[in-house]
């Protein structure tokens, strides 16, 4: 409970502030559909810049394109879509709700997961600096047996689902007594197969529209450019392609805020290897996303790899880099090795050649692919749920703030004066319209100082300046931490270059 009353309080966060509002909420909304308000939008392109900054600006072998939401049908029946795009639902019969088979089934398990990080909780208090965890993790019967059971039960569902034996998924649900989350009710219906594409027409009139879809991912789009880019950027493998873009999926059970939505958009890069090499260049992209992760400082204990117990139609090996969100670990960011099943459909079912000539080698080949893509919501809610927090200060007072990384906040800075005469807003104002060209910054000189700082807090503004009477004197104002809350005295024109190190994507990406 304590939980979901935490992930509550996160959502209400979200709309109070600017960062996220219902879509259409004056017409009561629309299920599982978003609208990013002023805050979120800037907290959301921050963090692609930053994921840009680091997969392409960083690699001289790695290039972005923007690719268009509609495609030519056979796309989609090239890369499998058409066929084989499906989630397993269950339906309960007396609640008439309706849930993906494959989630409740992981949520069972990560329930067990809950119950051994009470055992390290338990434990760690009782052995207190003695403890060691991975130690605990390997060897407590406990905690093995739950390990065990977890493993059993996803390696079941996922060979059910290679098999499409979903009799078994059904079976699996029953023996775990897994009930309606909703009723509590064990009544369910069988499990079928949900096609999640949505579908659209292209064409002035309904006699000779042509059926398309929106896209459900934006992988397509960068392997039927690999021919054009690959020749325009004279790239040699191996060498990579970028793109972020919306995507859309009919998801039947679509929840948990902005986890899981129908319009959402994704980060995506596709790095084409020659083939053999697949099991380095995976364990090299690993390292690299799980590293690119951790400088933003949110933790490593929020993090961890889960290695799919079913694997998709075209791989031939594939992870997820997990984090801890308020509800558990869910997927993050997905590392596919994809083998040379994208370009080698392709050009089955267009007749062109989408092969690269390797001249080392002396021979051509269809490229494999190695990928990785995480989604840029979801990216939010992890940066975003972690950074809330509810404090106890030393005079018992509470303060409300979001400790979001510095480099991603919306505001990074912003400028108060003390009161609103004697020349210290024009001050204030000066610096601000000197900071601006450089970093985000707001001017505030409503309420009292305190509040004005509990009210950027509350925004995830990581650095307040506050223009004082000593200011007029020596040219000097108050930087406060939002984190620590301490204060130093700072000349003003020592304040850019303090602030800008603070921020920048350098700082932080040099951390990976």
């Amino acid at each position: 409970m304590a939980a979901e009353d935490q992930f509550k309080k996160v959502i209400s966060h979200a709309k109070e502030y600017g960062y996220v509002f219902p879509s259409s909420e004056i017409y009561d909304g629309l299920s599982a559909v978003y609208d990013y308000g002023q805050n979120g939008v800037a907290l959301k392109n921050n963090i692609r810049a930053y994921w840009w900054k680091a997969m392409v600006q960083m690699h001289e072998n790695i290039v972005g394109i923007d690719a268009a939401i509609f495609m030519h049908p056979t796309t989609w029946k090239a890369s499998g879509h058409v066929d084989a795009f499906n989630d397993p639902l269950i339906d309960n019969k007396d609640s008439k709700k309706r849930y993906r088979a494959d989630v409740l089934i992981e949520d069972y398990v990560g329930k067990l997961d809950t119950k051994i990080e009470k055992e390290v909780v338990k434990a760690a208090k009782r052995f207190g600096d003695q403890f060691d965890k991975e130690q605990f993790l390997a060897t407590n019967p406990r905690v093995v047996k739950y390990k065990e059971r977890g493993s059993e039960i996803l390696a079941r569902m996922g060979k059910s689902l290679e098999n499409e034996d979903l009799a078994d998924v059904k079976a699996l649900i029953e023996e775990l007594e897994i009930a309606c989350p909703l009723s509590g009710s064990r009544n369910w219906t069988e499990v079928k197969q949900f096609n999640l594409m949505f579908g659209t027409k292209l064409g002035a009139s309904a006699e000779s529209a042509t059926d398309l879809f929106l896209r459900p991912e934006t992988a397509q789009g960068i392997f039927v450019n690999f021919s054009n880019v690959q020749k325009t950027g004279r790239m040699k493998i191996p060498f990579g392609i970028a793109q972020t873009g919306k995507a859309f999926r009919n998801e039947i059970v679509a929840r948990q805020f902005i986890f899981r939505m129908r319009e959402f958009e994704q980060m995506e890069m596709q790095f084409f290897i020659q083939p053999g090499t697949q099991k380095k260049w995976y364990d090299h992209w690993k390292e690299t996303r799980l590293n690119w992760h951790l400088s933003l400082g949110m933790g490593t204990d929020n993090y961890r790899f889960h290695d799919h117990d079913k694997l998709a139609h075209y791989a031939d090996a594939a992870c997820d880099i997990e984090f801890r969100f308020p509800f558990g670990f869910k997927e993050l960011e997905g590392i596919h090795s994809r083998t040379d099943f994208d370009l080698s459909s392709h050009e089955k079912f267009s007749s062109k050649k989408l092969q690269y000539f390797d001249h080392e080698r002396n021979e051509s080949y269809v490229p494999y692919v190695l990928e990785t893509s995480v989604g840029l919501d979801r990216m939010f809610l992890a940066v975003f749920s972690n950074a809330f927090q509810e404090e106890t200060l030393e005079d018992g007072s509470k303060r409300t703030v979001l400790k979001l990384p510095a480099v991603l906040a919306p505001t990074k800075v912003a400028v108060f004066p003390l009161v609103k005469k004697d020349g210290l807003p024009e001050i204030a104002r000066s610096i601000v319209n000197d900071l601006k060209w450089d970093i985000e910054t707001a001017y505030d000189e409503k309420d009292a100082v305190g509040r004005r700082y509990r009210r950027q807090d509350a925004l995830g503004t990581p650095f307040c300046i506050t223009v004082d009477h000593q200011t007029v004197e020596d040219q000097t104002v108050t930087l406060r931490h939002r984190d620590t809350m301490k204060q130093q005295r700072v000349a003003i024109s020592e304040l850019s270059d303090i602030l800008k190190k603070e921020v920048s994507m350098r700082t932080w990406l040099e951390r990976i």
